[in-house]
């Protein structure tokens, strides 16, 4: 069954193994399924709710995320690749649909709250921040996304925008708006730990490999991957659960085998960390080594990317200009038309 899909990142920063695991490498394969429709947004409105203070923040980072999708393999060919700031509809559909939301549901989104005590933001939220759940159904449903990936924390995002959609065609008495359906990861392609073992990979932690790491700043990274603290001596019996290096290896490594006979190995004693690491930085560089030379070829014509960009937004904004339209008529304000 042929599939809308709506995805997208925030150009807060570079991405890294985390968004390849979590997000990235999905959005290949769905892009990649027959009859699919692809719209990614690179999210730099919602990336300024919380650093508006900051913009230089944003913009130097959206040519950054463009590269790392085009370096994974996210074709603009196949999937229409935009920037959120460029489809003046979005906010457009956000006013209308913000007078169908109250603040106490709101604040009841779980997502929100988690995110608001994460930040620390205490008695000084942006309101841009505290509704962009409702700027997430705007860009949902302007391009009438039957379906959108999501982590498990973002569901509730989906189901707030379900409740929208419910109560603008009820309200209007018109089936304008799609009510999507979120895609969940597949088991062992959820959130990937940072390399300190403390918690999801997160470019505010400052936990991760990125995508555009060189190769000595992943053997780096990788030689300082938090393991078994009991783990003292080569000998000395080690613990895989909760192990970093082989959390990593059974996510990038293709030679099940060896991994197993290395779990088995350092369950026993015998086996340093020094050499396991060796071994999922020799993994790690076989994996990141194309997507590197890949995203350095389009670094060479940043010129070009920008241009797939403007073209990926004119596209989007001509869907988007269409579901307003249609939301327009339905609430009876479509004046001049």
């Amino acid at each position: 069954m042929s599939k809308i899909i709506l995805t997208g990142d925030r150009p807060t920063g570079k991405l890294h193994l985390g968004h390849y695991v979590g997000s990235l490498k999905n959005r290949v394969k769905l892009q990649n399924e027959e009859g699919n429709k692809t719209f990614i947004m690179i999210a730099d409105q919602q990336a300024l709710t919380d650093n508006a203070r900051n913009p230089q923040k944003v913009s130097s980072n959206l040519l950054e995320v463009a590269l790392d999708y085009l370096a994974v393999g996210i074709d603009p060919m196949k999937s229409t690749i935009f920037v959120q700031s460029q489809i003046p509809e979005l906010a457009e559909l956000t006013v209308y649909y913000l007078n169908l939301v109250t603040i106490s549901r709101l604040k009841r989104n779980p997502t929100v709250k988690s995110e608001i005590n994460e930040k620390a933001f205490g008695q000084s939220i942006p309101t841009g921040f505290f509704v962009y759940p409702v700027s997430q159904a705007a860009d949902i449903t302007a391009f009438k996304a039957t379906h959108v990936p999501v982590g498990e924390d973002q569901s509730p995002m989906i189901e707030q925008t379900r409740e929208i959609v419910h109560d603008f065609n009820r309200i209007y008495e018109k089936d304008v708006l799609v009510s999507p359906e979120g895609i969940l990861p597949e088991k062992g392609q959820g959130r990937l730990v940072g390399i300190d073992g403390k918690g999801k990979m997160s470019k505010s932690l400052n936990n991760g490999i990125y995508l555009a790491d060189t190769e000595e700043e992943v053997k780096r990274k990788v030689m300082s991957m938090y393991t078994d603290p009991g783990h003292i001596h080569v000998s000395d019996p080690g613990k895989v659960e909760g192990n970093v290096v082989f959390t990593y290896l059974d996510v990038f490594g293709e030679d099940k085998e060896q991994i197993q006979s290395l779990k088995e190995q350092y369950q026993r004693g015998g086996l340093g960390d020094v050499k396991i690491k060796r071994y999922l930085n020799e993994v790690l560089e076989d994996f990141l080594k194309p997507i590197r030379e890949k995203r350095a070829q389009y670094a060479a014509d940043k010129g070009e990317v920008l241009n797939m960009l403007k073209a990926g937004s004119l596209e989007a904004e001509k869907v988007a200009a269409q579901t307003l339209d249609e939301v327009k008529d339905a609430m009876g304000i479509n004046y001049f038309k």
